[in-house]
């Protein structure tokens, strides 16, 4: 893969945006990122619902799906493409340029942005043994304006991950400025108390991700109650199973948080059965 054909800028080959771009003066804008299996985008119609919303949310118009899929088929031509190999597309959509201050022009053309990678290798045992995450200093603020959107501006993420370079870390637990448990720094988290499987309320802030809302819905299937709650730090320390979702690894169970070890058991196992082959 070459640099000259791993991005897109507005359906170009392009590595660049305008230096004028409100996603490059204001983090003004949102992404998405997901796996890209023999040219298709996985899981396509939950995150072109989910970016639609999130530049609803802030008043930018999303480009249309055919539009996106067209770009996609350009940047993962399927003819080139291994069918046993994935890769990660971020998609990228910003307000488009405007002057120097916060008011957007009235009129906008919004950017976006496809970036072609590898699809990132996750240890065996992570799958197996599961993993060990971090609890960051770093807090996340609450804006509910904002809360639930993977906008641009990720500067409580960069600063949390800079608190670690230990290897044995996979990611790192975010909480808001109230102890509350949110979510991690790439991840979602569910935490599992006897029969009922909670993952942390995202209305303040936090990002709420897709395979998120695909294990919501899985309850039936689990044989527990899915829902959505509150839980401090010292109440996630008390469960019985903690599980880390993303769209690129799927699902992991943390079996190590600070001095706090968990037994290996089979619901993270289960779930990616569950989100692979619905």
């Amino acid at each position: 893969m070459t640099l000259r054909h791993s991005s897109l800028v507005n359906g170009s080959f392009e590595h660049a945006v305008s230096v004028f771009d409100r996603g490059f003066f204001y983090g003004d804008g949102v992404f998405r990122t997901m796996q890209v299996r023999n040219g298709l985008p996985v899981n396509w119609p939950f995150h072109y619902q989910k970016l639609v919303a999130d530049c609803a949310a802030i008043g930018i118009v999303c480009p249309s799906a055919e539009l996106l899929i067209h770009d996609l088929s350009i940047l993962f031509p399927i003819h080139e493409l291994d069918e046993q190999t994935a890769w990660v597309a971020k998609i990228i959509v910003t307000r488009g340029e405007g002057a120097r201050g916060y008011a957007p022009p009235a009129v906008t053309v919004p950017t976006r942005v496809l970036i072609k990678s590898p699809m990132p290798v996750y240890a065996k045992m992570h799958y197996t043994e599961g993993v060990r995450i971090h609890v960051c200093e770093t807090t996340l603020a609450r804006q509910p304006k904002l809360a639930g959107i993977k906008h641009l501006n990720r500067l409580e993420n960069v600063l949390a991950r800079m608190e670690w370079r230990d290897e044995s870390i996979f990611d790192g637990l975010l909480l808001d400025d109230q102890g509350n448990v949110i979510e991690c720094t790439m991840s979602n988290l569910f935490a599992r108390f006897g029969q009922q499987l909670i993952t942390p309320d995202l209305t303040q802030c936090g990002v709420a991700g897709i395979t998120r809302q695909h294990i919501l819905g899985l309850g039936k299937l689990l044989g527990l109650e899915v829902r959505v709650g509150q839980v401090a730090l010292d109440k996630l320390l008390q469960a019985d199973e903690v599980l880390i979702c993303n769209s690129l690894f799927g699902v992991f169970q943390v079996t190590g948080m600070a001095d706090i070890v968990w037994d290996r058991q089979a619901l993270a196992s289960k779930i990616r059965k569950l989100i692979t082959h619905d």
